[in-house]
């Protein structure tokens, strides 16, 4: 069902397509698939709810998203088990992204309090300057199927308590995740259109986004080509963009590391969600003294990652999204190995109690050189590739690429080392002896062609309120 106005409902053309279980191949159930008619009913709902919800108190606002918060916290089991259905991660992992996604819901609840103007010292005595802060407007988000709840809760959480009504599109691998959100917004009496849910045609109903004269901006999470197209097309209507693209994270290990820890952060950092995050590591680099010591520990630590459905206890390992998710990881395996990489483990499909999805063993490939794909390509799946250095310049000046800038990290035990590569690496995020920085309460966005704008922290409630400029001449 759609959500449009305060109400649930079918799609225009009474439309629906299937949402498939990666870990079984088989359909759960049917949704409703809108268009640009339903993008458009959502639109101008929205613009409808905008004057008056831009006008509620900000505490008023936050109160909303603390009670949506309880509700799905009361329900966290249920949800998580629908996020595992939808999209494979294991349900400890389902559990710790609704807690997170929680966490944004309740911080910007408090940040909807703090969104504060300045006064400016006049030139000239009859004048009082002032700065206001004041909502964009209606607000199209894009979410992806990866993280189906935090990704939601992190674009509309902000949005509602600057006082900006929102339209999601979420991702069609998992609407049945953002619809149990949405049920949350509508048990707790969020006035109506002030929050829209149109599942279906990205074409269509992001196209209508990206159209209307309405929406003021645009908030996207996914890969970086079609960040781009976004951008283009929201240039005839001049909307304000927030991009949070494809990323390709360097893990560095130097020498001096606590190298279990190293390890043990590697295998967080690169096998949450099979791979499939767009701040995991994508390429180790590890210091000549200790790639030997590194990738044996590391290559035994994966190796004993259990693969399967992920509501199975002892579960670390999920599906891929779908076939082509599992062709990409195969296509980057085989150049690496024809290109002298050497599998130390895994490199193989899977098939756990006989479930027919889209799983892959977690591989760790040595001696990985750059000219691979897997060295400039971003993988998406449950592939760590070793590279060696023998300088902290050289570590970082290959770290650092061209395109991507989101996320990465850096094991050492030497503080000024440390400082160096938090200064040098191009990246919006630097995780120091700490492999999953993200929270709440700190900004989440890259550089270069991983991003335009951040979310989380004071920042990222920021990215939906404009300055207004306003000078009193006074007698």
């Amino acid at each position: 069902m759609l959500y449009i106005n305060g109400n649930w409902q079918s799609s225009a053309e009474n439309e629906t397509f299937a949402v498939t279980n990666p870990a079984t191949v088989e359909t759960m159930e049917y949704v409703a698939k809108g268009n640009e008619v339903d993008a458009n009913q959502a639109i101008e709902a929205a613009s409808e709810a905008f004057p008056a919800w831009k006008h509620t108190p900000a505490k008023e606002r936050g109160r909303y998203l603390v009670l949506a918060a309880a509700y799905l916290r009361e329900r966290i089991d249920d949800l998580a088990h629908t996020i595992t259905a939808e999209m494979g991660k294991p349900l400890a992992e389902s559990k710790g992204e609704i807690n997170l996604a929680l966490d944004y819901m309740e911080w910007f609840a408090e940040e909807a309090k703090r969104v504060y103007g300045e006064s400016i010292p006049a030139s000239v005595p009859n004048k009082q300057l002032m700065v206001k802060k004041s909502p964009i407007g209606v607000v199209g988000a894009v979410t992806p199927w990866n993280f189906p709840v935090a990704m939601i809760t992190r674009k509309l959480a902000p949005a509602l308590a600057a006082g900006c009504p929102v339209v999601i599109k979420p991702a069609s691998a998992t609407p049945l995740s953002a619809m149990k959100v949405f049920e949350a917004l509508d048990q707790v009496g969020l006035p109506a259109g002030v929050a829209n849910l149109v599942s279906g045609s990205a074409s269509k109903v992001v196209g209508e986004m990206t159209r209307h004269p309405d929406v003021k901006k645009l908030t996207f999470t996914g890969s970086t080509d079609v960040g781009k197209k976004l951008i283009r097309d929201s240039a005839d209507t001049v909307k304000q963009v927030s991009m949070e693209l494809g990323g390709h994270a360097p893990f560095i290990v130097f020498d001096d590391a606590d190298i279990d820890k190293a390890v043990d952060g590697a295998v967080a950092s690169k096998f949450r969600n099979a791979g499939q995050t767009c701040i995991c590591t994508n390429r180790l680099y590890v210091q000549e003294g200790v790639a030997d010591e590194f990738a044996k520990k590391f290559a035994k630590k994966v190796s004993e990652l259990k693969v399967g459905a992920g509501i199975e206890t002892g579960v670390a390992i999920g599906p891929l999204i779908d076939e082509g998710a599992l062709e990409k990881v195969e296509e980057h395996i085989e150049d690496a190995k024809a290109k002298g990489g050497q599998t130390l483990t895994g490199g193989t499909r899977q098939q756990p109690n006989g479930l027919g999805g889209y799983f892959y063993e977690p591989t760790v490939i040595h001696n990985a050189t750059d000219d691979m794909l897997i060295a400039s390509e971003e993988t998406f799946g449950p592939v760590a590739p070793i590279f060696t250095f023998e300088t902290k310049e050289e570590a970082v000046k290959r770290a650092n690429h061209p395109e991507y800038g989101l996320a990465s990290y850096c094991y050492t035990n030497d503080l000024s080392q440390a400082f160096y590569v938090a200064e040098e690496l191009e990246y919006g995020i630097v995780g120091i002896n700490d492999p999953i920085p993200t929270t709440a309460q700190a900004p989440f966005g890259g550089v270069k062609e991983s991003g335009v704008g951040r979310e989380g922290g004071h920042q990222g409630i920021e990215e939906y309120v404009e300055d207004k400029f306003v000078s009193f001449q006074l007698n």
